[in-house]
């Protein structure tokens, strides 16, 4: 039985969204267990400090900035690992926007526009650009994270649930066209979690009380808790799961 299931020696790895929260944990634990991580989200300074902290724990990795809601940098981005790196074996598409929190009704159409452009458009366009990188190599992995308001929309955050519903049905859609190239794509889809991401809602006590109350563990989650889910499925381990979209909420895993 193989005993190195999670070894990732070698391995070249995208994270984006890496410079806090659930990005910060999950390129820290993918570099621990051997990945050269390149750490990007829109941010330059808070993508080096997490590259920092990798390399002084020992681990590989560089910083590269990108928003992936502007198509030049995705571009950027993309020429940035073949020209450094020639590959790339692991996406990890975690970057996000959440710029409206209020009625549905009062949704304006810049939130609006911010929210689709890069929780779908970055989205599908990291996972297709990098996806011809893989499709050329002979295979990769993509993870997306959703988000539990995909399948359950969260008060107040309408257009947000309805883009993570989108990325939901976007892993299923990539992963039932690139599985035969080698490629496989799974999707996270998180809990209530303690990020900055979150705070309207983890510093609202009524509504924090309300949204916990419904978690089995009655708790919000720490970040470090959803990496070791990606770090399975970027790993050997789950050599045979694709299409998969797997809930992390608050003790349920399914």
């Amino acid at each position: 039985m193989q005993s190195n299931l999670f070894d990732l020696t070698g391995k070249i790895a995208v994270v984006s969204g890496a410079s806090r929260g659930i990005g910060e944990a999950i390129a820290k634990l993918l570099a621990a267990h051997g990945a050269h991580v390149i750490c990007s989200s829109r941010k330059a300074d808070g993508c080096a400090r997490v590259a920092e902290e990798i390399q002084a724990a020992g681990g590989k990795a560089s910083a590269f900035a990108c928003h992936v809601g502007e198509m030049d940098q995705i571009d950027a981005l993309v020429e940035h690992v073949k020209n450094e790196h020639g590959r790339l074996d692991i996406l990890v598409n975690n970057a996000a926007a959440n710029p409206y929190f209020g009625h549905i009704l009062d949704t304006d159409l810049g939130a609006f526009q911010k929210t689709v452009d890069v929780n779908i458009r970055g989205y599908f366009f990291m996972s297709a650009k990098f996806g011809q990188m893989m499709r050329a190599q002979g295979g990769g992995v993509i993870v997306n994270t959703a988000s539990v308001n995909g399948i359950r929309p969260g008060l107040m955050q309408g257009i947000y649930s309805i883009t993570k519903a989108a990325v939901i049905n976007m892993t299923k859609a990539f992963a039932k066209e690139c599985g035969p190239l080698g490629i496989r794509v799974n999707a996270l889809l998180p809990g209530l979690t303690e990020t900055k991401f979150a705070s309207a809602l983890i510093d609202n006590k009524e509504i924090y009380e309300r949204a916990v109350a419904g978690i089995p563990l009655g708790r919000s989650a720490k970040p470090e808790e959803m990496a070791g889910t990606v770090l399975y499925l970027v790993s050997d381990a789950s050599s045979y799961t694709n299409g998969a979209c797997i809930i992390v909420d608050g003790g349920m895993l399914s």
